[in-house]
């Protein structure tokens, strides 16, 4: 179980960049997920939704 205020890490990648955007792969350094992103917005999103689960997880672990 993740202590409130934990760090998650991940590795971002660039793998190229078009149209003012970047395209790449994240990497949860935990090594259990690996996903390529297109945009700036959806490595935002990528990692948000990451964040957010781990935060769910342990919320309702403690309950």
């Amino acid at each position: 179980m993740r202590q409130k205020g934990g760090a998650d890490t991940f590795v971002v990648q660039i793998l190229n960049t078009q149209n003012a955007s970047w395209q790449g792969t994240v990497t949860w350094t935990d090594g259990k997920r690996r996903e390529s992103f297109r945009s700036e917005l959806e490595l935002i999103k990528l990692i948000d939704s990451a964040v957010s689960k781990d935060g769910e997880k342990s919320e309702s672990a403690r309950t």
